[in-house]
């Protein structure tokens, strides 16, 4: 059996709404993200991980932001896509592990619902799936509650 290894960041400043979709879930908050799609760093990053693990470019390139048909478009898609040319390829997801780093929103309350989110979209176990989420202690574009960040790691095997 083989394995590879993917990684990926995304970042977006805060903007006008309400909530910010995490994970595939939207987490009420004073601000929205400005973005192409709904903004979902944590999405984004998956995405960017999966791509990166298989040798299939990033998610620019499969989901260009000068492309009207992704303008608003719910990152699920994105992550589903990926999965689907992995599984062409005869890849399949092992685990992610993600970190969000942001000063707000607080995410405690809502880990269930994004992991088995992820873990939906992924077709893997909810065992399979991990967020973390940290502060940067008040410094940089976070720290001043500017924006928000992800990375995620994932493991895929062929075989």
């Amino acid at each position: 059996m083989n394995f590879r290894v993917g990684s990926g960041f995304d970042v977006h400043a805060f903007g006008p709404g309400d909530g910010v979709v995490l994970g595939g879930v939207k987490v009420p908050w004073s601000a929205g993200v400005i973005a192409h799609s709904d903004g979902d760093v944590l999405l984004h990053a998956l995405t960017d991980a999966l791509l990166g693990a298989a040798g299939l470019g990033d998610i620019g390139q499969h989901f260009p932001d000068t492309d009207p048909q992704w303008r608003g478009a719910a990152s699920t898609q994105f992550v589903a896509h990926a999965v689907q040319l992995l599984a062409r390829d005869g890849w399949r997801v092992v685990n992610a592990d993600l970190t969000l780093l942001a000063e707000a929103p607080r995410v405690a309350a809502h880990r269930a619902a994004i992991c088995q989110s992820i873990a939906t979209v992924l077709g893997v176990p909810l065992s399979a799936v991990n967020l973390k989420a940290t502060t940067t202690e008040k410094l940089g574009f976070i720290g001043r509650s500017e924006g928000l960040a992800a990375q995620a790691v994932v493991l895929i095997a062929h075989g």
